[in-house]
């Protein structure tokens, strides 16, 4: 299978160039489009209570939005305050889509503040909204804050437009300037980002396709996007510096290519596979939006694998004269002797390291999570200014969101009465409202104290259910999602788990015919994912060194930032694992002995998966430029992983536990060993060549 697919991008390069041309213009012209439809929602899932209580409210006709505004700065009774308010409520109410304007009331707390609602229809609740908000910002005898609604899912959306476009004009002038040192050469260091984009081309399309069937999520646009620029620069590195090498030894240059899709293409083969299947397991969770994110993930490993196996050859053999041929390098070099010193304390090497990791680590004990609030955005953004004078003016029961408790039964039922004061005697709520929702439905929203995510919520939450009702009561709303959703991982965790590690010691046992060597792999990415995430909680949970990345600590980490740390991160590490062990396999191969075979394998794989490590670092570091605070967590985990991986993992784990190993390395029992040998993926056997290419 491999074979006729490189094989056919060997024969037949210009159909294939053409045939990627024509997909681009077409995944690039209709993908954009994918920005219109982001969204900022995620869900626990329809089984969920709080997903059938919010089916219910949305069964009883089109909910109306509303956005907020506080006027604030100065005195509440200020008459010129008043007049200017008045003057705006009045042109306001005139609006076309506008139902109702509230009327304003001042800061309890301050005296200094008046709030007011704009309620919208919602046929035309966009256009309404931002006239509105641009009618009521003409305030100028204060300062208005203004958001909510369809305001807040727009900024959201443009936030993460914003995010793509800055990162990326950002990190790929570094990636270029950083190929061509690799390469020596704008040919060599071009194609990786040809591969890049045809990566984020299909990345483009992929999501505006799955946006047609289910929500798209701003984090989606920014993870995969940037995952396809890393992963096809990472796969392409591999591929033209494998095709160097091979020059080297022959300079005919369609033989070279051959040569590199039978060796660096089947490790591309695995290494994305091994991602693709870290990314299933997002597919595990009810979440829509983990799922969907599951998908387009695997989906754009897929795009940026074919890419490097079929795109990539047909370029080189059209380009590949005028690419230099790889230097050797005499002996062992800076890899090597690593390598060799650790092997001399092996057990003592491999016992630090790995307590080292585990002090890092040691904060992800204490991770909490949440739906996420408006600190998630720019200090400038009209959502987070709107609650950062809610927080000052209006600090108690103005929740975003209300703990909305759906009873089966008109508000008239005495019932309705009682079950509300039950409710307000609740610890953690403010107040109770009781809203006819139906002629047999009504919905008592309680408000909490904590205007942010906190355990007292959560704990209303589950209190509000215990409650005893003569009707069906449903709790949905923000903080009962979160509930749900904290639930939802507990319980589909240890499966998502559980496909990624059996599927990745299934996979990894293909690719090297051991059985130790896939259980080594997954311990150490586990410890890195570990201390990566440690580090995470560390800054944007608990607010150390926060303020170096612009935020600070929200006192939680936003719901899908562990999740999607954890599943990308282990994907990579896996992919470094491949890469390494592919040429240690193929020194071992050669009779070469399991300590020395070790450290070649690292010396010839030491330049380029530094390299790649260093290119993965500065794309995943693009995720740190921007405004969304759960895209920076994601992309200091993300950094983190791939800088322990390619280093103290690398380096010192996997030297030290390979040498421990020592000859049991590639053991595997008879029965396994004659299995390997009918689904192993074969390569051409190596030529022997020394000194190593780096």
């Amino acid at each position: 299978m491999l074979k006729s697919v490189t094989g056919f991008a060997i024969r037949r390069p210009r159909i294939v160039v053409v045939a990627w041309i024509l997909a681009l213009v077409a995944g690039f012209g209709i993908g954009i489009g994918v920005f219109e439809r982001l969204t900022a929602e995620v869900s626990s899932g329809s089984g969920t209570e709080s997903a059938r209580g919010g089916d219910r409210i949305a069964a009883t006709g089109p909910e109306q939005s509303a956005i907020t505004a506080v006027v604030h700065g100065k005195p509440a009774d200020d008459p010129a305050v008043r007049a200017q308010v008045d003057d705006a409520i009045a042109d306001v109410r005139a609006i076309p889509g506008v139902v109702e304007v509230s009327p304003p009331q001042p800061s309890a707390r301050t005296g200094e503040a008046l709030i007011l609602s704009v309620t919208l229809r919602s046929e035309d609740e966009t256009e309404a909204a931002e006239a509105a908000a641009e009618r009521l910002r003409e305030i100028s005898a204060a300062q208005v804050a203004v958001s909510g609604g369809p305001l807040t899912e727009e900024e959201y959306g443009t936030q993460a437009e914003q995010d793509v476009q800055r990162a990326e004009m950002l990190t790929t002038p570094v990636v270029l300037v950083l190929l061509l040192l690799i390469f020596g050469g704008l040919i060599a260091a071009g194609l990786p980002l040809l591969i890049a984009v045809a990566g984020v081309g299909g990345t483009f399309g992929i999501l505006y396709g799955f946006s047609e069937v289910t929500d798209v999520s701003v984090y989606a646009i920014q993870v995969t996007t940037m995952m396809a620029v890393g992963l096809g620069v990472d796969y392409a590195l591999l591929m033209v510096n494998r095709f160097r090498e091979e020059r080297a030894i022959d300079p005919d240059v369609r033989g070279a290519v051959t040569r590199t899709a039978a060796s660096a293409g089947r490790t591309v083969l695995f290494a994305g596979l091994t991602v693709a299947l870290a990314l299933a397991g997002l597919v595990v969770f009810s979440d829509p939006f983990l799922r969907s994110m599951g998908f387009a993930g695997m989906a754009v490993v897929l795009v940026d694998m074919l890419a490097a196996l079929t795109l990539l050859p047909a370029l080189l053999v059209l380009l590949g004269r005028r690419i230099k041929p790889g230097k050797p390098q005499a002996g062992g070099g800076f890899f090597a002797r690593v390598a060799r010193r650790v092997q001399r304390r092996p057990m003592a090497t491999m016992l630090v390291t790995a307590a080292a990791l585990v002090f890092v680590a040691l904060p992800a004990l204490d991770l909490r999570l949440g739906l996420g609030d408006p600190r998630m955005l720019p200090a400038d953004s009209g959502t987070r200014q709107l609650y950062d004078a809610l927080s000052t003016h209006y600090p108690e029961g103005n929740a975003p969101d209300p703990i909305e408790a759906v009873v089966t039964a008109p508000s008239t039922d005495p019932g309705i009465a009682e079950l509300r004061d039950r409710i307000a005697g609740v610890d953690g709520i403010a107040r109770v409202e009781a809203v006819p929702a139906g002629a047999d439905l009504t919905v008592l929203n309680a408000y909490p104290v904590d205007i942010t995510p906190s355990d007292r919520t959560k704990e209303a939450v589950t209190a509000i259910r215990d409650l005893p009702a003569p009707f069906e009561v449903l709790v949905t709303g923000d903080a009962a999602h979160l509930v749900d959703y904290e639930s939802m991982l507990v319980e589909r965790a240890p499966w998502a788990i559980g496909v990624v590690v059996l599927g990745t010691l299934l996979l990894l046992f293909a690719f090297t015919g051991s059985v130790l060597l896939p259980i080594k792999a997954v311990v150490t990415n586990m410890l890195s994912i570990g201390a990566a995430l440690g580090v995470v909680v560390w800054v944007f949970q608990d607010g150390n060194l926060a303020s170096v990345f612009g935020t600070s600590g929200l006192g939680y980490l936003n719901l899908t930032v562990p999740v999607l740390v954890a599943a990308i991160a282990f994907g990579l590490s896996v992919d470094y694992e491949v890469f390494l062990l592919s040429r240690i396999r193929e020194r071992w191969l050669a009779g070469v002995p399991a300590d020395r075979a070790v450290a070649e394998g690292i010396q010839r794989t030491g330049r380029i998966i530094t390299s790649a490590a260093l290119l993965l670092v500065v794309v995943f570091a693009g995720f740190l430029v921007g405004g969304f605070v759960p895209i920076k967590g994601i992309g200091l985990g993300l950094v983190l992983a791939v800088a322990i991986d390619a280093t103290v993992v690398r380096m010192l784990l996997v030297p030290a536990t390979m040498t421990v190993l020592g000859r049991y390395n590639f053991w595997a029992p008879g029965p396994l060993r004659r299995l390997h040998k009918r689904i192993e993926v074969t390569e051409e056997a190596p030529a022997e060549r020394e000194p190593a290419l780096v």
